[in-house]
């Protein structure tokens, strides 16, 4: 199955200033997170953006949220997604109707997701993305958690459930689709 522009959302889950600074390699996982967004953000792919519990755990970490706010703030109107967080209490983001909702007027079937922690809120997010039907590939690269090894388990169990597997840099080109355009060049910076 091959992942297209027209088809496909973005969800950047809990990268928070709480919990970012105590996951395994946070700088090398932040950078991809904002990669990822500013190459969704080149290719028009609609984005959510979640917190968890934010009065504890803190806002997005800034370089987050300021390149999540630059994409919404001027397709915000395209897509129906005001520019701001989605703000959850429970671990998978499919059991807060808000954030429901919001993924349901997107119309998109293949969801992209990135964020924190990968045992516990992209693997929950990601099992009832599954079950409601839609198709998640985890960007395995721009997840984290504070053990290593619980990102590794996590990874082995969200294959074993049926999700998709990809990096960032796989899934930008492949969105992309074709050499020698704008998009294409912007990617390209994007990556290096």
């Amino acid at each position: 199955m091959r992942v297209t522009c027209d088809s496909t959302a973005g969800i950047i889950v809990d990268v928070q200033e709480r919990l970012l600074p105590v996951m395994d390699n946070p700088d090398y996982t932040l950078e991809r997170v904002v990669t990822l967004i500013k190459g969704l953000g080149v290719l028009e792919v609609p984005m959510l953006l979640t917190e968890q519990y934010p009065k504890g755990l803190g806002p997005t970490v800034e370089p987050v949220f300021t390149a999540f706010t630059a994409f919404t703030a001027f397709t915000s109107a395209r897509v129906g997604a005001p520019p701001e967080a989605i703000v959850k209490s429970a671990f998978s983001c499919c059991d807060d109707d808000g954030f429901s909702a919001r993924l349901a007027e997107l119309n998109r079937k293949t969801v992209l997701i990135a964020g924190i922690e990968a045992h516990v809120c992209v693997l929950q997010t990601t099992i009832d993305l599954l079950e409601r039907g839609f198709v998640p590939f985890v960007v395995t690269d721009a997840i984290s958690s504070r053990s290593p090894r619980d990102r590794d388990i996590a990874l082995r169990r969200l294959e074993m459930e049926g999700a998709r597997l990809t990096t960032v840099e796989s899934v930008l080109f492949e969105l992309t689709r074709v050499s020698g355009t704008p998009r294409f060049k912007e990617i390209s910076r994007l990556i290096k």
